[in-house]
């Protein structure tokens, strides 16, 4: 930052806390507006011409040896005069500039008069940054960079807003301990170190650690109240997102070439764990079948939708599997993580018969339902403005060829109604395809023929650049003869429907890319496909697919680096963005489970050490029985003999505190007085009175040159001699007092 118009004067011990502070705070911003410009929700110029002002700011405070101090571009009163000439300018963006960027988002209002709030901040950020001259400008330059990143996480919540957080975090306290220090250091007599010496870089290192472990405490700390904090309803994160990619081709009238301009994108559109990989060739992600065609468009004939409600475990019962393809398939649980695509459709595998997620929206007042059409489409009523979770089971079909033979030609009338439609084909179409099918015997036979020719007849070709005509499809057969996922099916679909084989065209994805370390699929947009799905009576409809594969280029070199940040960032919208009260469970379910596995570690380790103790005093009493039984026997003899002498001192003491615990009252005890007396003894032989063998105990205490402790003896041997030799009881408390003074007089 700019030094002060007036500047205080500051101690030369401030020096070093003054630019730790403008350093961080000038990070601190940078990090804010750099995080809103990642979101990739803002206008390519408001996304380019904020950082490049803030990093040429930077270019000109960073200190560079021989150059004073730069002080303040802009001054006070123009810097006011700047943000007021703005205002005007604001509900001009608002209504007209943001209002056009807005287009395609979920509430156009609401989006253009958040842009037009972040073009204000990011405005007024930039003034004040040319403009900051004291302690009041740069408080304030903080308020501003941290209202940049809220509004960061109001267009977006994922892993790189994760990252530019932690590093907003980390500025963030750094520039509070700068402040502090800095406010501390004002006045101080000694002087800093130079801003280029080795204590310098030490001070600055110093506060750079304590400022990131500072960070990482309080993201652990977080985290854990985050974790643990009860929820009640779907993950809050999971709604933060105004500006959807909306994707078409997956509604109920899809022209041909809308997949076509899909799969020309890259982006993430969902990403689906199912235990491992899949089945080559069984697995597609169904969105929508449709079963009209016009020549140029695809459109569902069957408006009519049911309504599928969840149970009380949240199950939605969704389609009807017949048994001969239940017997025929595999069961397949899977989890998919929707990004918001502003689309209703929810992908399935084939067959889908369950189904869980939370697809009320957020604002449905807790109403949660799927839409299911006469083509077992399934779709959400309120569209996925935000990321979704969801859950299901399938019976993927894998029926033999040789039973799909054998099917019966026998169609229910729905399907002949609605699966044979034609629109007016040029001649050549139908011609084709029985020239194709010459030698087919079944409707299998024919399927399969028709999907071998175009898939081995036609090259595949995203390129769109080229009008189709009238009539795209005659085109595509007979003049291009390349194309995509589209045109391969609807020639298919339609070839059939000559050959009076029922048939409809799907709209989905390909499984998508499979990512070892996270154990999930990612599917993108360039995923998106197209493929046929033919009806056989008993066993309902089987896919078939005439598109040939793509010439895929071969993956980059720093491919296996983003499949760990897809790992981040599905573990980052799994357990941050969608966390809501059923993980909260599954969470608890695992920290369960964990410490059970804990506990069954631990008390399997105390067995075996129990084990190894207890075989080691086996072997130990095995050698002990044997030969050499003797020579252990005297040793411990010898040992009991040491420890008896040593242990003699103890003995006594804890023998005597056991009789006066359990001795009767007022009962003749002649061991207890025995072994008071030697506790007297003892305590008397400390002081260097031992009694002679030949002295009699009244001897013994009338010899002792002290009348006080001569006294004090000669009662408690009056009291031993009694309780000893003349029957009388024990008065262990009165000889204890006397002990005690006795002990007494021997400290004077």
């Amino acid at each position: 930052m700019a030094t002060q118009a007036a500047p205080a004067v500051l101690a030369p011990d401030a020096a070093s806390a003054d630019r730790f502070f403008r350093a961080s705070l000038y990070l601190l911003v940078l990090t804010g507006v750099l995080t809103l410009a990642s979101t990739g929700k803002l206008d390519p110029l408001a996304a380019f011409l904020a950082p490049i002002g803030v990093l040429i700011k930077g270019w000109r405070f960073w200190p560079r040896p021989g150059r004073p101090e730069p002080r303040p571009e802009l001054s006070h009163r123009l810097a006011t005069l700047l943000v007021l000439l703005y205002l005007p300018v604001f509900p001009a963006d608002v209504f007209y500039v943001s209002r056009s960027l807005a287009q395609g988002a979920p509430n156009p209002i609401l989006y253009s008069g958040l842009l037009g709030a972040i073009h204000l901040l990011l405005f007024v950020l930039l003034v004040r940054l040319y403009s900051a001259a004291s302690d009041r400008d740069f408080f304030f330059l903080a308020l501003l960079a941290f209202s940049a990143l809220l509004a960061a996480a109001v267009l977006t919540v994922d892993t790189v807003f994760l990252a530019m957080f932690f590093a907003f975090l980390t500025f963030g306290v750094a520039a509070l301990i700068g402040a502090e220090m800095r406010r501390s250091a004002r006045g101080a007599a000694p002087a800093s170190p130079a801003a280029e010496s080795s204590a310098a870089r030490r001070f600055y290192g110093g506060l750079a650690a304590s400022s990131v472990f500072l960070a990482l405490g309080s993201v652990v700390l977080g985290a854990c109240v985050f974790f643990v904090l009860p929820r009640f309803a779907a993950g809050y994160f999971s709604y933060l997102n105004l500006r959807p990619a909306l994707m078409t081709g997956f509604s109920d009238n899809v022209e041909l070439g809308q997949i076509g301009e899909i799969k020309k994108s890259s982006e993430v559109v969902m990403r689906v764990r199912a235990g491992g990989l899949l089945p080559a060739g069984l697995v597609r992600w169904r969105g929508i079948a449709l079963t009209t065609f016009d020549g140029r468009r695809w459109s569902t004939g069957r408006p009519a939708s049911a309504i599928a409600l969840p149970e009380m475990n949240g199950w939605i019962a969704v389609g009807h599997v017949p048994v001969s393809v239940q017997r025929r398939s595999f069961l397949l649980p899977y989890t998919v993580l929707l990004e918001p695509i502003a689309s209703d459709a929810i992908f399935v595998p084939p067959e889908a018969f369950l189904v869980r997620g939370r697809f009320s929206g957020a604002g449905a007042g807790g109403r949660n339902f799927l839409s299911e059409d006469e083509n077992g489409s399934l779709s959400n009523p309120f569209p996925n403005y935000a990321l979704l979770r969801y859950e299901g089971l399938s019976f993927v079909p894998a029926i033999p060829a040789a039973e799909l033979r054998a099917a019966s030609r026998d169609y229910p009338q729905p399907v002949r109604s609605a699966d044979l439609q034609l629109p007016a084909l040029d001649p050549r179409i139908p011609a084709l395809a029985r020239q194709i099918t010459a030698s087919a015997k079944t409707p299998y036979d024919q399927a399969a023929a028709l999907e071998s020719y175009l898939r081995t007849r036609f090259a595949y070709s995203l390129d769109l650049r080229r009008d189709p005509g009238a009539d795209p499809l005659a085109h595509f057969l007979f003049v291009r003869r390349a194309g995509h996922c589209e045109y391969f099916a609807s020639a298919m679909t339609v070839m059939l429907r000559s050959l009076g084989v029922p048939a409809r065209y799907v709209n989905g994805f390909l499984p998508g890319e499979y990512n070892d370390v996270a154990g999930d699929y990612i599917v993108r947009a360039s995923d998106a496909h197209s493929w046929v799905e033919v009806y056989f009576p008993g066993y309902d409809w089987v896919t078939f697919d005439p598109t040939p594969p793509s010439n895929d280029s071969a993956r980059a070199w720093y491919a296996r680096l983003e499949n760990y940040w897809d790992w981040a960032a599905l573990n980052w919208n799994e357990w941050i963005i969608n966390y809501d009260f059923a993980h909260q469970v599954n969470l608890g379910r695992q920290f369960q489970a964990a410490s059970r596995h804990w506990t069954a570690s631990a008390s399997q380790s105390l067995d075996a050490f129990h084990h190894r103790i207890k075989r080691r005093l086996e072997a130990l009493q095995a050698r002990i029985s044997s030969a050499r039984l003797a020579s252990f026997l005297a040793l411990a003899a010898a040992a009991g003999i040491v420890l008896l002498i040593a242990g003699g001192r103890f003995l006594l003491p804890l023998l005597t505190w056991w009789k006066l615990r359990t001795a009767p009252v007022n009962r003749p005890d002649p061991q207890l007085a025995t072994l008071l007396y030697h506790r007297m003894l003892a305590m008397l032989g400390r002081r260097g009175r031992a009694k002679r063998p030949s002295e009699t105990p009244f001897e013994f205490a009338a010899a002792c040159p002290s009348p006080d402790l001569a006294q004090a003896l000669g009662e408690f041997t009056s009291l031993y001699e009694h309780a000893r030799f003349g029957a009388a009881p024990c008065q262990a408390a009165l000889m204890q007092q006397l002990l005690a003074r006795v002990r007494l007089l021997l400290r004077r």
